[in-house]
């Protein structure tokens, strides 16, 4: 008994520590008298702030899964696309303007099992991913994809399918009904011959039910390039109205039913109504304000630095990484935080990340100030960028994370810039192109900050082992 007693001692003292935090007795005696509705009201909005950051990727899906249904004409399975690079219409998080994009909601509810056919890469390439509405890479295509560049079939079959597929399919088990792709037409270059080339290639993408393979219907394109898109996250009720069709259109996985309760409090469960009524909207609202602000803080202190002393970094931390290529497969790790953070900034999961394209991004100058839009920066780009392809450099909205509304243009590339003598290319952010660098100008609002993503397609050894480096912009008179 002597022996035990210190730990006795230690675990009275922890007892006591826990109880003052939680504003409890320490004696373990009767809790202080808290009204009932008060703390309610505490638990709902406690609640509706984790329900937000652990449904931040579905509800990005949603968000841009209703754009399309009520924007355009383009339905499930079939195919939304811009015909052009994007501009600031659409209103995703973080496009990328340097490419064709393409996007198939895929649904196996009704149709079963569902293929995605990728024509081999000739005369043109991808670089896509499909995923499901957790934003769960199932694979990549195109050729750092699982069909290498020689085109191939993908197979989704949806949860519990036990059917034995047919040879001659790249089979993906989904653990949820829907899910999308995003696949993106490489460009040579932003020349309309170009750009008709890449649509043209992006057009030979089919989608149809796997019961329909022997004859495949015509797939239906739809262009979305005059439409305002806009899929930005609405930090208020309406957050909580898109995670309730997901609720009510998908099974519970596994990891997720210890969800089943607490969103149940915020009036969410399988087969009712979600109707808020005023106190609860009230509550509901002031928790994804807390979630807001939570997230806007852990981006304000960065990512870790993907060069060292630099602020470029990468909004994918390692244990993220790990767990989406793997599936969760570690059971002691279930990054949501993590998770919740990169999907408030922009979507896509991938597979093989850094292998056909690989992003860093920047919200700081050179010595830590906040990106101004009022002001005028200069981006050195060292010569010899380690990419097969090409490289970008796009603004956003530091508030949105979408692209600026109402300017014309949002990016400059290695496609499009003009180099100085030595290879390097210097690209400048400002209200005004600095005189004679109108080339390499990217234009900026003067009302509002903004950040920077840079995109690496086809990353090369050089970049991963740090050998070349980007440096930080440089505000500049």
């Amino acid at each position: 008994m002597g022996a035990r007693a210190p730990g006795c001692a230690g675990l009275l003292i922890g007892f006591a520590l826990v109880s003052s935090a939680r504003g409890l007795p320490a004696d373990g005696g009767a809790p202080p008298n808290v009204p009932a509705e008060r703390l309610d009201d505490r638990v709902i909005r406690g609640r509706a702030f984790d329900a937000v950051v652990w449904g931040m990727p579905a509800v990005n899906y949603d968000l841009m899964l209703q754009e399309m249904l009520s924007k355009t004409a383009a339905r499930e399975n079939e195919i939304v696309f811009w015909s052009r690079p994007v501009d600031w219409k659409n209103q995703t998080l973080t496009p990328n303007p340097d490419a064709i994009y393409l996007m198939t909601f895929w649904n196996t509810k009704d149709v079963g099992p569902v293929v995605v056919e990728v024509p081999p890469a000739t005369g043109g390439s991808f670089a896509g991913n499909l995923v499901t509405l957790w934003q769960m890479p199932l694979e990549d295509v195109g050729p750092a994809g699982a069909d290498k560049g020689k085109g191939g079939k993908y197979l989704i079959l949806p949860p519990g399918y036990t059917r034995k597929p047919p040879p001659g399919y790249i089979v993906l088990r989904s653990d949820t009904i829907a899910g999308y792709a995003l696949i993106r037409a490489n460009l040579v270059s932003h020349a309309e011959a170009d750009v008709a080339k890449a649509v043209v290639y992006g057009k030979r993408l089919k989608v149809y039910p796997l019961s329909k393979a022997a004859s495949p219907p015509p797939t239906k394109f739809t262009d979305a390039a005059e439409v305002i898109f806009d899929s930005t996250i609405p930090y208020d009720v309406r957050f909580f109205r898109s995670l309730d069709r997901i609720i009510q259109t998908e099974s519970w996985i596994q990891r997720d039913r210890a969800m089943i309760d607490p969103l149940r409090t915020l009036g969410i469960e399988k087969g009712k109504p979600f109707k808020p009524d005023a106190r609860m909207e009230g509550l509901l609202n002031a928790g994804i304000a807390d979630a807001h602000a939570w997230l806007e803080q852990r981006y304000d202190r960065g990512f870790e630095p993907f060069f060292p002393g630099a602020r470029w970094g990468s909004p994918a931390t390692p244990e993220l990484v790990e767990a989406m290529q793997t599936g969760y497969a570690n059971t002691d790790r279930y990054p949501v935080d993590e998770r919740g953070l990169i999907y408030s900034v922009g979507y896509i999961g991938i597979k093989r990340l850094g292998t056909a394209q690989f992003y860093l991004l920047n919200a700081k100058d050179k010595t830590g100030q906040g990106l101004d839009g009022a002001e005028a920066y200069r981006l050195h780009v060292p010569p010899d960028p380690p990419v097969k392809q090409y490289w970008s450099v796009t603004v956003y909205d530091r508030v949105t994370h979408a692209l600026v509304k109402n300017l014309p243009r949002a990016s400059r590339s290695s496609q499009t810039a003009k180099k100085n003598a030595d290879g390097s290319v210097d690209v400048y952010f400002a209200p005004k192109a600095p005189a004679g660098k109108e080339d390499n100008w990217v234009p900026t609002s003067a009302t509002g900050r903004f950040e920077l993503l840079f995109r690496f397609y086809g990353p090369e050894k050089a970049l991963f082992d740090k050998t070349w480096r980007l440096p930080d912009p440089q505000r500049v008179e």
